[in-house]
């Protein structure tokens, strides 16, 4: 089942947005898309399988278009103002009854743990491949895995394992380039046990 809706974040920008859901969820993901300026969105192929495998997980997956990114209103501000996108899903998630989680790929990885430490927000959270630079220093407590694949030719793969062990994040390094092409279940399936620990 999929809905599609509109968010609006603290500042009045809109975000195009759908949430995926199986008939009877057991708890509510948002996951947040890679870099718009390289062709990042929420319908960008690994966005997809994962959001597919979670919802088989019993998983409802929102999803939403960054500011300036598709049918989503405001412009790319590389990170800063995204974080308000981010607290618009997670405030628009949380008006229901069901377990949250947060989840990101690269640039949305990344954008949604400096939300989550900006927030203190305890919440589960998955990153998979986020960029080492600009990470958070402090973290709040709750569950946070990162997902690396061990070709990975974006970021500096060293970097993450580095601040992975520095500030005791579960690290899942798996075959894959920075696209996992094809990998998109068994991704949700890393995805999926980092959110259910």
């Amino acid at each position: 089942m999929t809905e599609r809706l509109t968010i609006t974040t603290s500042d009045g920008v809109t975000l195009e947005a759908r949430i995926d859901s199986p008939g009877a969820a057991e708890r509510l993901t948002v996951f947040c898309h890679p870099h718009p300026l390289h062709g990042g969105s929420m319908n960008a192929p690994l966005m997809i399988g994962v959001t597919q495998r979670l919802v088989e997980r019993g998983h409802s997956v929102l999803r939403f278009n960054f500011r300036g990114t598709g049918e989503s209103s405001g412009s790319h501000d590389y990170g800063e103002a995204e974080q308000s996108d981010v607290a618009a899903a997670i405030k628009h998630a949380g008006s229901g009854e069901l377990s949250l989680g947060l989840a990101g790929w690269s640039f949305g990885a990344g954008t949604a743990l400096r939300w989550l430490a900006a927030a203190g927000s305890t919440i589960p959270y998955v990153g998979i491949a986020p960029a080492a630079e600009d990470l958070p220093s402090e973290l709040p407590e709750g569950s946070k895995r990162i997902i690396l694949g061990d070709r990975d030719q974006v970021i500096d793969g060293k970097a993450v394992r580095s601040y992975a062990g520095k500030m005791g994040i579960d690290l899942v390094v798996t075959p894959g380039d920075h696209f996992f092409h094809g990998r998109g279940k068994k991704i949700g399936d890393f995805v999926g046990d980092g959110l259910e620990a």
